[in-house]
């Protein structure tokens, strides 16, 4: 089944590499005009050029997501670049793992308010197009507990609730809100590919921890949300996906 989004605007925070970058290439191969923003110069210019070669109308920005003024102006330049948005998708992870002030501002500003934010500025610009999509990227992480990285999973959990509150308040205006929860993906430059050289047996305890026997692909973490942005999903809000190979079951 070919999933299409012709026609759709889409806004991906966080999509210059790993699963934002994968999440923006399915939007834009299903043919959606797409929007990235990141801080780092060099692969937000690559992942645009890329966009660029399926075709529809592509806008990239730098844009420090942990500055509200920032994301606000940035999502309405997108909304300006692309023609108006239908589709949100906040991805961005500051990943505040040490419990201490400084790990707990991280995760807050980017992981949770860059969300609450985008979603604010984007939310008026989507309900003027007839409604469309918000997905936030959370993580198993926030579904149980995480000692390793206290403040990163309390507040993935805060935006799986953040997911409900804004569908209940957000369905008359005809804008769904769903979630994905990754299990632990590994991609090139990845948390994952560095745990793999700098410390093998947390990254080989965690391997034994998914009955699927592999970590997780930025593209299938990408699938489920493209799901949930097209109209195949138009009866799903207010939902958590956890795509993470069975993690959570052991």
């Amino acid at each position: 089944m070919n999933i299409s989004l012709k026609g759709r605007n889409a806004v991906v925070t966080g999509g210059s590499r790993g699963i934002g970058r994968a999440i923006a290439l399915a939007f834009a191969a299903a043919g959606a005009s797409v929007s990235i923003c990141a801080r780092g110069a060099e692969t937000l210019k690559e992942t645009e050029a890329e966009l660029k070669r399926h075709g529809g109308k592509v806008h990239a920005a730098a844009c420090d997501l942990a500055d509200g003024a920032q994301v606000a102006r940035y999502v309405a330049e997108a909304g300006a670049a692309l023609g108006g948005v239908d589709l949100l998708v906040n991805n961005a992870s500051g990943f505040g793992a040490s419990d201490d002030e400084a790990g707990w501002a991280k995760s807050i500003d980017v992981d949770l308010m860059a969300s609450v934010r985008a979603s604010h500025a984007a939310i008026p610009l989507i309900e003027r197009a007839g409604g469309g999509s918000i997905v936030h990227i959370s993580s198993i992480a926030g579904l149980h507990s995480s000692a390793r990285i206290a403040p990163y999973g309390a507040v993935k959990a805060a935006l799986i609730q953040y997911t409900t509150s804004q569908a209940a308040a957000l369905a008359e205006k005809k804008i769904r809100v769903n979630c994905v929860a990754p299990g632990s993906i590994e991609f090139p430059g990845g948390l994952w590919e560095q745990r793999k050289r700098d410390n093998r047996r947390l990254y080989d305890d965690t391997l034994r921890s998914i009955p699927w026997g592999r970590m997780g692909l930025p593209e299938e973490i990408a699938s489920a949300v493209l799901f949930l942005a097209s109209d195949l999903a138009s009866w799903i809000t207010g939902q958590t996906i956890v795509v993470d190979g069975g993690q959570t079951l052991s």
